[in-house]
C-alpha cells in the first residue's frame, strides 16, 4: 500500500473502531474486490491488496498500536507489510514464493470460510433482478405466469466448460495443475483459484468458438413464475437456480423478481384493504336500499341505510385482499350520490314540493363561522 494511506480510511472505520468492528469491514471489502469475484479487473486487484495491507495491521493489537503511534512511517509500500522480502513493522519477513501468513491461517483458509466454498470449486454465477408488473387479481388468488428474460445461459456449445467439443483438457499451462495460480506481488495466495482453470487445474486444449472460453452466452429464455396471493408493489420473489450460470460449469446464480402491482380501474388498494366507489341515486341515500356491489371474488349484496351521506364510506369485512398472517383485510364501498339530469316536469315539480316541505340551509354552520371570522368575504 501506497505511503501516505490512512489503514483505518481503507476499511472505512473510525479510528477508535473495535476488532469486530474492523473484522466485518474488511470482509465486506473483500468480497466486493476480491479477484476471484473481479477476474482481469486490475483496479479491483489493486484495491484488494489495499484493503489486505490495512486489514493485515489493524487485526494485530501490536502492529496496529505501532501504526497509531508511528501513523505513515509504518506503511511499506508495495503491498502488505513485509511483503517481497521487506521486513514487516512486526518483525516478520516475507519472500516470493512463501505462503502469506496472518491471523493465524494463511489467505486460502481465510478466503475459504470468506466466500462459503473450496477455492478449487467453480465460482456460482451472479444473481440476477428484474421488475415483473401484476395484476390486483394476481395479487389476490395468486397465480403461475410464464416470462422471458434475455441474460447469460450456459453456452450451448461446450455447455459452460469453455472449451470445443471433444478437443479434451490439458495440464493447465498457468498453475502447472495445481489449480492454485494468482499471484499478488510474486506471493502465490494459498488456495486461490488460477485465473486460467478456475482453481480445476485443467484447462481445455481448445477454447469454445461460440462462448469464446466464458462459459456463458446472452439469449432469452423462459422461466415460470409462482406468484403467491398477499403480494404487493415491493414485494420480492426469488427463483433459485435462474441467474447468471457459474463460471466453467460452476452453479447458477438465483433469479430475484421485484413485483410492482397494476393501478386498478375499479379498486384502490391500501395495505389489506380495499376501498371501492360505489354511485347511488338520491332516493336510495334517502330512503336506504339494497345493492349489488363488486369485490374481487364476485358481487355481493350491501344494504344502504336510509339518510347516508355523498364521501360516507360503508364496511364490507373479510372482502379486502388477503394478508399473509392469515385471513382477509376489509372493502370500505365509499357512497357518491348522483344528481338526476334532465328532469321530467312532473319530477321538478315533486322536487320543489320537496324543498318547500324541507326549507333547510345544510350551509347555515358555514355562515355562522364565517360570520365569527370577520364576516363573509367578496
Amino acid at each position: 500500500m501506497g505511503a501516505g494511506k490512512d489503514y483505518y480510511q481503507v476499511l472505512g472505520v473510525p479510528r477508535g473502531a473495535t476488532d469486530k468492528e474492523i473484522k466485518a469491514a474488511y470482509r465486506r471489502l473483500a468480497r466486493k474486490n476480491h479477484p476471484d469475484v473481479n477476474p482481469g479487473d486490475s483496479a479491483a486487484e489493486a484495491r484488494f491488496k489495499e484493503i489486505s495491507g490495512a486489514y493485515e495491521v489493524l487485526s494485530d493489537p501490536e502492529k496496529r498500536k505501532k501504526y497509531d503511534a508511528f501513523g505513515a512511517g509504518f506503511d511499506i509500500p508495495g503491498g502488505p507489510p513485509g511483503a517481497g522480502g521487506a521486513p514487516g513493522a512486526g518483525g516478520f519477513t516475507f519472500r516470493p514464493g512463501e505462503r502469506f501468513e496472518f491471523g493465524g491461517g494463511d489467505l486460502g483458509d481465510l478466503f475459504g470460510g470468506l466466500f462459503g466454498r473450496r477455492s478449487a470449486a467453480p465460482p456460482p454465477g451472479e444473481d440476477l433482478q428484474h421488475e415483473l408488473e401484476v395484476t390486483l387479481e394476481e395479487a389476490y388468488t395468486g397465480s403461475e405466469r410464464r416470462m422471458t428474460i434475455t441474460s447469460p445461459d450456459v453456452c450451448p456449445t461446450c455447455r459452460g466448460g469453455g472449451g470445443e467439443p471433444g478437443s479434451g483438457r490439458e495440464t493447465c499451462p498457468a498453475c502447472k495443475g495445481s489449480g492454485r495460480g494468482h499471484q499478488w506481488g510474486g506471493i502465490t495466495l494459498g488456495n486461490e483459484p488460477c485465473d486460467r482453470c478456475r482453481g480445476t487445474g485443467q484447462a481445455p486444449v481448445l477454447t469454445c468458438h461460440t462462448c469464446r472460453g466464458q462459459g456463458p452466452v446472452e439469449r432469452p429464455r423462459g422461466v415460470t413464475v409462482t406468484i403467491p396471493k398477499a403480494v404487493d408493489t415491493g414485494s420480492k420473489l426469488r427463483i433459485a437456480g435462474q441467474g447468471n450460470p457459474g463460471g466453467t460449469g460452476g452453479p447458477a446464480g438465483d433469479l430475484y423478481l421485484i413485483l410492482k402491482v397494476k393501478p386498478h380501474s375499479l379498486f384502490e388498494r391500501k395495505g389489506d384493504d380495499l376501498v371501492v366507489e360505489v354511485p347511488v341515486t338520491f332516493p336510495e341515500a334517502a330512503l336506504g336500499a339494497e345493492v349489488q356491489i363488486p369485490t374481487l371474488s364476485g358481487k355481493v349484496t350491501m344494504r344502504i341505510p336510509a339518510g347516508v351521506q355523498s364521501g360516507q364510506q360503508l364496511r364490507l369485512a373479510g372482502q379486502g385482499m388477503p394478508r399473509r398472517s392469515g385471513g382477509y383485510g376489509d372493502l370500505f364501498a365509499r357512497l357518491r350520490v348522483t344528481v338526476p339530469r334532465n328532469l321530467t316536469n312532473e319530477e321538478h315539480e315533486l322536487i320543489t314540493r320537496l324543498r318547500e316541505l324541507r326549507p333547510e340551509n345544510p350551509r347555515e354552520r358555514l355562515l355562522i363561522g364565517g360570520s365569527r371570522a370577520g364576516g363573509p368575504h367578496a
